[in-house]
């Protein structure tokens, strides 16, 4: 897993413990069939790690750059429970998702730089993935927020499939291995505050109070509460244990917006 400082890439390698989902969250059920389960595969057809994501139109994947940045392809399971883990990682069965495809991530995403600044990627599949689509934000949408009380009171809801706790190595033994779609409800910490994640990103709470997201979300949408839009995708967060904030890449700046864009029909 990729390191700076305390930003901790949210991503869950296949020799790390599997766990379970989104953390302090809920079952998501049918709540949003259109987010997804991804593993990336290598040039050999061999599994590398597992993110988030969302569909954005029928053939149109959205998740991180650090998801589908090296893989030659992926399978994407849109089920809200998987029902033995992810099918031939050690539970029987085969690799085969609902729908593959071919990644691609964005041409400004630096895997030994600033990865952050950029860290957005989409699949392109080759059948039709399941909706409703969620939509992007017009450019600069979510400046408006940055203003008080608007701050305080604006709430996302973050939907993905990793881990619903991380505990430090000594205590690794208590993740749990099962792989279920999951929402929780952050609210906004920081936005367009100068510093190390730049202008691109948003910061949001990570408690036992709003929930968050952890190792597995990498992707994964985070939606206007109540709406479709993705504001962001799950990025990073600040700590090993998945506590107090997490990082969000956003979908309303003209850089990252229109790239995605260009792959929609």
């Amino acid at each position: 897993m990729r390191k700076l400082v305390l930003i901790v890439s949210l991503l869950l390698v296949f020799s790390a413990t599997p766990a379970m989902a989104i953390t302090d969250g809920k079952l998501d059920g049918h709540g949003h069939p259109q987010v997804g389960l991804m593993v990336a595969f290598d040039d050999k057809g061999d599994p590398m790690w597992r993110c988030s994501g969302t569909m954005i139109s029928p053939r149109v994947y959205l998740t991180a750059g650090h998801c589908t940045y090296g893989a030659d392809s992926v399978q994407i399971w849109f089920d809200a429970d998987v029902p033995s883990g992810i099918p031939g990682n050690g539970y029987g069965g085969s690799w085969i998702g609902d729908v593959g495809g071919t990644p691609y991530a964005h041409p400004e995403y630096d895997d030994d730089g600033a990865w952050w600044l950029a860290d957005v990627g989409v699949v392109v599949l080759d059948s039709n993935g399941p909706g409703p689509y969620a939509t992007l934000p017009a450019k600069n949408a979510l400046d408006k927020y940055a203003k008080k009380p608007r701050k305080k009171k604006t709430r996302f809801e973050a939907v993905g499939y990793g881990l619903q706790k991380a505990f430090p190595l000594a205590a690794a033994w208590k993740d749990v291995a099962e792989r279920v779609r999951m929402v929780s409800y952050p609210r906004l910490l920081q936005i367009n505050v100068r510093g190390a994640t730049g202008p691109r990103t948003m910061i949001l709470s990570n408690n036992r109070v709003t929930g968050g997201t952890c190792f597995g979300d990498s992707g994964g949408p985070n939606f206007l509460k109540g709406t479709l839009t993705v504001a962001g995708v799950t990025s990073f967060g600040k700590n090993g244990t998945c506590a107090g904030q997490g990082g969000v890449l956003r979908m309303d700046r003209a850089v990252i917006r229109d790239w995605v864009l260009s792959y929609l029909p």
